[in-house]
């Protein structure tokens, strides 16, 4: 047995861990499956966010007296003026106005948990003033779903008559692209960088530094704002239920919006409208495993309607980013910017992980009591009728579905990949680690193979999960299969429990697991992530041309083979009802609420 190996993941982040101001922590994103590179900038580059917002601040509205302890939160605008590019494949305009909400005094922080899918959300405000800590708990109303605060920002948007053309109200994700805005903030964000949006979610922390501000805005690519080339007046403010819940004065800025079209011939190589996986900004994973969410609601006019697409991290679209630091866009330099020393956008290219050097070798096996993981399935659910992805028999109707294995901790999963000279399969073999992050043991985990549909085309870990269709009374599988997991920390699912990591590693899909004349790879499924398949994936789905119509359960199963060794194998089943109608060619299909959860 060898000891050489490197760590499976950055150090975690134990949830109220406190940033000091040179905290020099891991500055990693997740939510976003498709990473934008780390450049290297120079430290200049980034203090360029604190010189451009902390100069806009607007004067109106002083904020009260700080108490010790307590963030003080403020509106703030990088921009006077802001240029929007509407192009002519889209439905409108991305509504990016360069608005911050900045935090001094004291970090903002919150804990949002739900002790079942049964139990409402309950959002906590951590409040620190040196070692002692506080928590006030939210007020019903302002947090009901993991994405953010809910109607937090209000925008209404005029055309050059004065006519209002938009009146819109967004979700803030504290979690947002961010970026100091003063020199002696701490240097680096510990928090995590997005908020999740997978219905599953069962813990959040949220926090903006003391000293940094937090992008408004988060990308939203189902919804956009119809507005035509031409100029606008854009006003922005904070609600008022949350004005009066942190204190936040009531300043209003105001931004000059320029709408520019861009015809085909202008945009994309060789003037081909770009594909919306073509965007590449930031979840979960991690988030959102899905990235952050601007929730435009309530548009009187101008508000496109969204498509009923899902942009998930194993759909093929790429997932929703949050926003880029205006300041940052406006001087050219967030193209590809990701994450530095006093600035973070979530948006880096993850590299891949580095499997050992070598097979493990000795007696296989990890002293008692060696902390391990523990995978959980969640139900399934954007489920829907389909007529079948890539390998699929054509004229067929198909029941697809997304699912995501988690790993509850206390430790990481870390699998690594083997392949003899001209072999299909790689042998898989699992590590273990101390608490200290040392590897201690390890163990044959059966094998890793090559996936070549579209979509996949990397090393998958064979028998990760099993999916199956069970009749109504449970008791007989009417279909069933077996899928391989690229193993990738696309959501976050919890990130209260311990030793959840909030900056994992390996959450790009284009890196994580391999090409395929790879002789090694790493896949780690890190405490706290869960790792997403969309329905929109090869192997999401179940025949169900000849089935008759009526209720059945779909049942996701994590390490079917127990080819895993877990701290519990107990908890490793979830189902989801369907009820399925309709007729050959024209399936319909009903999905029930699962507790509190009401999506398909």
């Amino acid at each position: 047995m060898t000891s050489q190996m490197t760590s499976p993941s950055s150090p975690t982040d134990p949830a109220g861990a406190t940033a000091a101001a040179d905290s020099t922590g891991p500055t990693g994103g997740q939510g976003r499956r498709r990473r934008l590179k780390r450049p290297g900038l120079a430290a200049l580059a980034s203090l360029t966010v604190v010189a451009a917002v902390a100069g806009a601040a607007p004067g109106a509205g002083a904020a009260p007296a700080a108490k010790s302890g307590k963030p003080q939160l403020k509106l703030i605008a990088a921009s006077k003026s802001v240029t929007l590019t509407r192009y002519e494949w889209e439905n409108g305009v991305q509504l990016q106005l360069g608005t911050y909400i900045s935090v001094d005094n004291a970090p903002l922080e919150f804990k949002v948990t739900r002790k079942s899918y049964k139990d409402p959300i309950v959002a906590k405000q951590i409040l620190r003033d040196g070692k002692k800590t506080t928590t006030k708990t939210l007020p019903k109303g302002l947090v009901d779903d993991f994405s953010g605060l809910t109607g937090f920002l209000e925008m209404s948007v005029k055309n050059a008559a004065g006519e209002e053309v938009v009146k819109t109200a967004g979700t803030f994700c504290p979690n947002n692209a961010s970026g100091r805005i003063r020199p002696d903030a701490p240097s680096t964000n510990h928090y995590p960088q997005s908020c999740s949006t997978n219905p599953w979610t069962l813990g959040s922390v949220w926090g903006v530094e003391k000293g940094w501000a937090t992008n408004t805005t988060s990308w939203d690519y189902d919804r956009t704002v119809d507005l035509p080339a031409g100029e606008y007046t854009a006003q922005v403010g904070v609600a008022k239920k949350y004005r009066d819940a942190f204190g936040i004065p009531n300043d209003r800025p105001t931004i000059k919006v320029t709408v520019r079209e861009e015809r085909s011939e202008e945009g994309g190589e060789g003037g081909m409208a770009p594909s919306k996986s073509s965007h590449s900004g930031h979840g979960g994973g991690h988030g959102s495993g899905h990235g952050s969410g601007h929730d435009t609601q309530s548009a009187t006019a101008g508000q496109s309607a969204p498509d009923n697409h899902h942009y998930g991290p194993r759909g093929a679209d790429a997932p929703t980013p949050p926003a880029l630091p205006y300041a940052l866009v406006d001087r050219g330099l967030a193209n590809h910017l990701g994450d530095g020393k006093g600035h973070t956008d979530g948006s880096r290219i993850a590299p891949a992980l580095q499997a050992a050097p070598k097979r493990p070798t000795g007696k296989a096996g990890a002293p008692a009591n060696t902390p391990k993981p523990d995978l959980r399935s969640l139900p399934a659910w954007d489920i829907a009728i389909t007529d079948g992805e890539d390998g699929d028999a054509p004229g067929k109707d198909y029941l697809a579905f997304s699912a995501n294995v988690w790993n509850a901790g206390p430790a990481p999963l870390v699998v690594d990949g083997f392949r003899k000279p001209g072999a299909d399969l790689m042998d898989s073999y699992q590590y273990f680690y101390d608490a200290k992050g040392k590897q201690v043991g390890y163990a044959p985990a059966g094998t890793m193979e090559w996936d070549p549909r579209e979509g996949h085309e990397h090393w998958h870990f064979t028998d990760f999960a099993s999916y199956r269709l069970l009749s109504a009374d449970q008791t007989k599988e009417v279909r069933s299969g077996k899928e391989a997991f690229c193993l990738a920390n696309t959501d976050a699912i919890d990130y209260t429990v311990k030793n959840a990591n909030w900056h994992p590693e390996n959450t790009d899909l284009s890196t994580a697991c391999g090409s395929e004349d790879a002789i090694n790879v790493r896949e780690v499924l890190d405490v706290g992530s869960g790792d997403t398949y969309t329905q929109y994936r090869p192997g999401q789905s179940f025949d169900i041309t000849d089935l008759p119509n009526g209720t059945y359960y779909i049942q996701v199963i994590a390490n079917p083979e127990n080819r895993l060794q877990e701290a519990n194998h107990k908890n490793n089943i979830a189902l989801r009802k369907v009820i399925l109608g309709g007729t050959e060619g024209a399936r319909t299909v009903k999905v029930p609420p699962h507790g509190l959860i009401d999506t398909k």
